[in-house]
């Protein structure tokens, strides 16, 4: 069961990442709102087929970049012929990550980790990689499944890991059937007051 659980979403179930209904229940607008501004750079952790990826590049502008990463480069194909001939084409970088390295060297404004984390089997280096790459005062939104995926204790035992990398964790706007938290780096001024 726990193997399941971890296992990376394949290509074959793509479209069931991006269609209408998920949408509606995660509009990526609503949700990415409070995190991004024009000319930012952020980073799409495990971005499948760009549902997250193509609305960053939209709200961070001309003078923004997103870099889009994932383990599998049929998404990552996927997310480039969606892109491919729009404006969007120069905003969107994309990487493709390996098991255990993220692969991505540019410093970033603020990284999107949604559903992923359950499925990085190393947390520890997982974390120390983010909190490398993140610029002072940046944030990480992570998002985790409730149902048949991450419980609130294994969820607590995450945000722990994080922790220990330099991460303080501040509360998150709440997200249907998702927990969520925001990580900053531990030293950076920023008040918790969410």
């Amino acid at each position: 069961m726990a193997k399941d659980r971890n296992r990376v979403c394949p290509v074959e179930l793509a479209s069931g990442l991006d269609g209408k209904l998920r949408r509606f229940l995660q509009n990526p607008h609503k949700i990415l709102a409070p995190y991004l501004r024009k000319g930012m750079t952020a980073l799409d952790l495990g971005c499948g087929p760009g549902f997250f990826s193509i609305e960053m590049a939209e709200m961070i502008g001309d003078s923004g970049r997103v870099i889009a990463a994932d383990l599998q480069d049929g998404m990552l194909e996927l997310l480039r012929g969606k892109i491919r001939g729009t404006l969007l084409e120069t905003r969107i970088k994309t990487v493709r990550c390996d098991k255990d390295k993220i692969n991505v060297t540019d410093t970033v404004d603020f990284i999107l980790t949604f559903y992923m984390v359950h499925e990085v089997p190393d947390k520890n280096s997982f974390f120390a990689q983010l909190y490398h790459i993140l610029r002072e005062n940046g944030e990480l939104l992570l998002v985790e499944p409730k149902l048949f995926h991450v419980s609130r204790k294994e969820f607590e035992l995450t945000l722990q890991l994080a922790e220990k990398c330099g991460f303080q964790r501040h509360a998150a706007p709440p997200l249907a059937l998702s927990w969520t938290a925001i990580l900053r780096k531990a030293g950076t001024g920023r008040s918790n007051s969410n």
